[in-house]
């Protein structure tokens, strides 16, 4: 197929792009920068450049490709409203490219919090809909466009995709960690997150591109959870540092913005995803992943 990727540059996109070239499929990519178009043209990708808020580059992208997948976000956390505008915009705009046609949009999402204490499934429609939802509630709005002749599939993401490099949530709890001399976690550390490596992420884009049925959603969860406890242990021994809960009323102060995301319970499966799709996760898991190293480097921001 002709498959056109926006974030193709990104974290998690420059992981799926090379899947999806092996896969033998046609891929261009949006890159705003010259340093992306370059990366991108190395790899023999065709190069649409524009960004999110140039909708047009959306539109020319969303044209020519037979699929899209859609995995850019602003991620600006010192203006999460405009990340959220952005995002109900982008896919606004390619739903509306794609409406009527059978063609397919792949769209990145996140594992929805717990409901009723247990973690959701992927056959349980994502609660955040709406403009101003998280994500700007583009799942919602991408499946609405399934009886408008869009063939919509959710990738719902677990909260880290982790690997060497990784600049999003784990990073920043390893910085808090760097700059109070202390391994923290929020309360008693029972609560939860899935984890997912970002190279067996990437594989299951490939495969959710060829298999997964209209109105679908799949789970890239390697690890259902791992507690907040154990992140932080394994943090504080990777870097020589006590460990410690913090209690709940001073989450915020000590962690910042990543200390709501910290405390919340984000597990969740992924036992049909793997079967409908025969994903099988191989690579490190995420303590593994912190204990070798990957997380050594300079954060320079989620």
């Amino acid at each position: 197929m002709r498959v056109f990727v926006t974030g193709a540059s990104g974290w998690i996109g420059s992981a799926v792009v090379p899947e999806l070239l092996a896969a033998g499929h046609e891929v261009s990519g949006l890159a705003r920068s010259d340093t992306s178009a370059a990366a991108l043209e190395d790899r023999g990708v065709a190069v649409i450049r524009g960004d999110l808020d140039d909708l047009d580059s959306l539109r020319r992208g969303a044209r020519k490709a037979e699929a899209v997948v859609h995995l850019a976000n602003k991620h600006d956390w010192g203006n999460p409203a405009e990340s959220v505008r952005a995002e109900r915009a982008a896919v606004e705009t390619l739903t509306s490219e794609l409406e009527g046609s059978g063609r397919r949009l792949l769209l990145a999402s996140g594992v929805a919090f717990r409901v009723d204490g247990r973690a959701p499934t992927e056959d349980e429609p994502n609660p955040a809909r709406g403009p101003q939802a998280p994500r700007g509630g583009t799942e919602s709005l991408a499946m609405e466009f399934v009886d408008r002749g869009v063939h919509s599939v959710a990738l719902r993401f677990a909260p880290t995709v982790h690997g060497p490099g990784d600049h999003g949530f784990i990073a920043a709890i390893v910085e808090v960690a760097r700059r109070t001399g202390v391994a923290a976690y929020p309360g008693d550390g029972d609560n939860r997150w899935s984890a997912v490596h970002r190279l067996d992420a990437a594989g299951l884009v490939a495969l959710a591109l060829d298999a997964s049925p209209a109105g679908s959603a799949v789970h890239a969860v390697a690890e259902e959870g791992v507690t907040t406890r154990d992140i932080a242990e394994a943090v504080g021994a990777r870097l020589g540092l006590p460990t410690r809960s913090v209690a709940p009323d001073d989450v915020a102060d000590h962690f910042g913005w990543i200390g709501g995301f910290f405390a919340m319970d984000l597990s969740a499966g992924s036992d049909p995803t793997r079967a409908r799709l025969g994903w099988t996760p191989t690579h490190p898991t995420l303590l593994e992943d912190i204990a070798a190293g990957a997380y050594d480097g300079a954060y320079d921001g989620a």
